[in-house]
């Protein structure tokens, strides 16, 4: 199996780790998927607990926009998921990686992971946070572009994205625009919040190797982008409540996919 290997270096500028991208086939994506539902299995109580405070928090989320008459920002919010879901799935990573260690999760592994790293890990939450603003920002100009200033009700606003020239051009021009955003985003953070988990390194190297992870193997990360994004799609439409089994499952499909394409090894 062929690698691209590159070195990692401390704040002193001593090398650290030297760190290894491997070249993977297409099959996989099915390896990973695979993996997560058996960490799901070995860990359910854990898992459904985490994936239920995001969908408790998604309907909550939801009914506060209707409430306060700001139901229009739900599509371009649903569609922004994309650019924070590898911050979401971190609770994942903390079950599969105790899995991984031989222990029994708990709650701690779920909701308390992050806190080792929280430096590295905010830094990363800054930089997916900027691209889901960039994203709310092109989605209220697409908005403007096409319905102008004036918001309708919600009946006549969905109406209209399904059976008028403007909603289609809108929802096209909108999906082709946001999924570049969204490749982006999935460029720098594929591996790079499970590497700040798992390894002392800085986020920047964190998005070195996720950046080198999908040049090396850019066809496979384009499936499995595809693969998460329909899962999550089809999570949503169950109201939020598939999200329950849909997002733990891919946050330990996730840490595997990681565990595959990343190796480290100390450097003396």
């Amino acid at each position: 199996m062929k690698a691209a290997t590159t070195k990692t270096h401390s704040p002193l500028d001593q090398p650290s780790v030297k760190i290894t991208i491997n070249k993977v086939g297409f099959d996989r994506p099915r390896v990973w998927l695979a993996a997560g539902v058996e960490d799901f299995r070995r860990a359910a109580a854990i898992s459904l607990s985490y994936g239920m405070f995001w969908v408790g928090l998604s309907i909550a989320i939801t009914v506060g926009a209707f409430t306060l008459g700001y139901w229009y920002w739900l599509l371009p919010l649903i569609a922004g998921f994309m650019f924070i879901g590898p911050l979401v799935a971190v609770g994942s990573y903390g079950i599969s990686r105790a899995l991984n260690r031989g222990q029994v999760p708990n709650l701690g592994d779920a909701f308390g992971s992050w806190r080792a790293h929280a430096g590295q890990l905010a830094m990363m939450g800054v930089m997916m946070m900027l691209f889901f603003l960039a994203w709310i920002r092109l989605a209220t100009l697409l908005f403007a572009l096409f319905f102008g200033f004036e918001i309708p009700s919600p009946a006549m606003l969905y109406t209209a994205l399904l059976t008028t020239s403007e909603g289609i051009s809108m929802l096209a021009v909108g999906t082709v625009a946001g999924g570049i955003l969204a490749f982006g985003a999935f460029t720098i953070s594929v591996v790079a919040i499970p590497t700040l988990m798992d390894q002392d390194l800085t986020f920047m190297e964190g998005i070195e190797a996720s950046v080198r992870c999908v040049a090396r193997n850019f066809r496979v990360m384009l499936l499995w982008a595809a693969i998460l994004t329909l899962c999550v799609l089809v999570g949503v439409m169950t109201f939020y409540i598939g999200l329950a089994l849909i997002l733990p499952v891919l946050g330990h499909a996730s840490w595997h996919a990681y565990r595959d394409l990343v190796r480290f090894e100390p450097i003396e």
